[in-house]
């Protein structure tokens, strides 16, 4: 399975790039995001979700992890194909759609080309509990400092304790920016009170 591919990218577009490794370009579609973090570099690394059916196999790419993780809860949903789970990526941010869900606001997932109001009750209804857990979401870019090795034990340990992944990460972040060299002892206290 490829998780990622690094190269230069020889061309792009709001919904696909053409990405060149060892002589090999990758036709990989994207979502508006991706488009708008990966327009004007040269090389890049675009972190791949592959999409393989009897008739077809597809890379989509995504610039961040974050990215990727929320487009694989989206298609997890019945009735949200990729093709539905892009749009929605290109049509609001990552936090925005994670927001909508966590809000219920059925109107903001309605606006979104594709999405009805069953699809939109659906996909409130499958996600809501997953994104309050964390997923769909990429850990690694909140901890990406030099206590990161401390903040992931520190993140396994209070959600051992019972609390949801959402409000730890949000615990450990703010910890984190207060004292970026705090200790595993130090941002398990912290985050503690917080939570």
């Amino acid at each position: 399975m490829i998780d990622y591919i690094k190269g230069s990218l020889a061309e792009i577009t709001p919904t696909e790039m053409v990405l060149e490794c060892y002589g090999i370009g990758y036709k990989i579609l994207i979502s508006l995001q991706t488009y708008e973090a990966l327009n004007g570099k040269s090389e890049t690394k675009v972190y791949i979700h592959h999409y393989l059916r009897e008739d077809e196999e597809l890379y989509y790419g995504f610039a961040t992890k974050d990215e990727r993780e929320l487009f694989r809860l989206l298609i997890g949903v019945s009735g949200i194909g990729a093709s539905t789970a892009r749009m929605m990526l290109s049509s609001l941010t990552s936090d925005e759609i994670r927001n909508a869900i966590l809000s219920e606001d059925i109107n903001k997932i309605k606006s979104i080309k594709g999405i009805g109001l069953k699809s939109a009750q659906r996909l409130i209804l499958e996600l809501k509990d997953k994104v309050v857990k964390g997923g769909g979401s990429d850990n690694s870019i909140l901890f990406n400092t030099v206590a990161s090795g401390a903040a992931e034990e520190a993140l396994t340990a209070l959600v051992m304790l019972g609390f949801t992944k959402a409000n730890v990460n949000k615990a450990i972040s703010a910890v984190l920016k207060e004292s970026p060299g705090a200790t595993l002892e130090e941002i398990i206290k912290l985050s503690l009170k917080r939570l």
